[in-house]
């Protein structure tokens, strides 16, 4: 069965401690003054008890199901794997364009100036070959976090989605629904901050104007092709009806070659010789002579 690792969260729980942040800047090298996950804040939204109280909300990446950075990537770096559902940014395709970066509704993407292509949260890859969750869910204190496979049953994700069936709450922006696969317990807050994903305008040119046109290129050669195809059938038939008609003017082929040879050389054997025809002529004169004499 396909795997689809997800987080799951209880945002009543996150105290703002910013561990995960931290954890994760040590255990994936996030350059300073750049972060793979957050912690946002609202004040009072949520009711806790009898009493408003301010609200923290923790986020990261979101793997989402219908991801528009993927769309935006022109050289197929960002991918969804399909056996884990992760979202996956693969550093030897990446040119470091930026172009997915504001194609993420929830601001998720940044370029790592050290290493020149686009981050973001894997749900550390080594941690979980390893057997261990990410370190943003390892190191909360509240356990707040909470990462699984939302396909398995038995995982913790699952059941807790379970057990919250129709209470559960994705951020999501009308505009660019991607289907995120974050998912907060009972409420959270704050919600208006997701953005409308935007293609870069060099994308929208691309799919706009160029790669129409290289459409066009494409089906104008195919057309080209078929009119070359057609020519070549016509002059086939065509050439039948020269042959009947004009026969004078086919080039003789080897055998009617060699048959003309062969005939002129039979005349030739059977045309006596200037000294043969002589010969006769004496002999037709001296006979006549004879003759003569009688």
């Amino acid at each position: 069965m396909t795997q689809q690792f997800a987080m799951v969260i209880d945002s009543a729980k996150c105290i703002d401690c910013k561990a995960c942040v931290v954890a994760c800047k040590v255990a994936n090298n996030v350059p300073a003054g750049y972060n793979r996950n957050w912690i946002k804040e609202a004040v009072p939204v949520v009711k806790a008890g009898r009493n408003q109280n301010g609200h923290f909300q923790p986020g990261a990446c979101m793997h989402c199901e219908a991801p528009t950075c993927v769309d935006a990537c022109p050289t197929g770096a960002t991918w969804k794997e399909k056996n884990t559902g992760i979202v996956e940014i693969d550093p030897k395709l990446c040119i470091g364009c930026g172009n997915c970066i504001p194609a993420c509704p929830y601001g998720a993407r940044f370029r790592n100036p050290a290493k020149r292509i686009a981050d973001k949260c894997n749900y550390c890859p080594e941690r979980r070959a390893a057997g261990i969750p990410p370190a943003c869910v390892d190191t909360c204190p509240t356990k707040a976090r909470v990462f699984g496979d939302i396909h398995d049953p038995e995982s913790e994700a699952s059941r807790l989605l379970s057990k919250y069936s129709g209470q559960v709450v994705q951020l999501i922006n009308e505009k660019s629904n991607t289907a995120p696969h974050m998912y907060y317990l009972l409420a959270t807050a704050p919600k208006g901050w997701v953005q409308e994903a935007k293609a870069p305008a060099s994308m929208d040119a691309f799919t706009g104007v160029v790669a129409p046109g290289i459409k066009g290129l494409v089906a104008l050669s195919g057309i080209g092709v078929l009119a070359m195809l057609g020519r070549q059938l016509l002059s086939r038939k065509d050439g039948g009806h020269h042959d009947n008609a004009a026969p004078s003017d086919k080039k003789p082929d080897k055998e009617s070659s060699a048959a003309s040879g062969q005939a002129a050389h039979n005349a030739a054997e059977n045309t006596p010789t200037d000294s043969e025809s002589t010969k006769d002529s004496s002999k037709s004169v001296g006979g006549t002579a004879a003759e003569s004499k009688e």
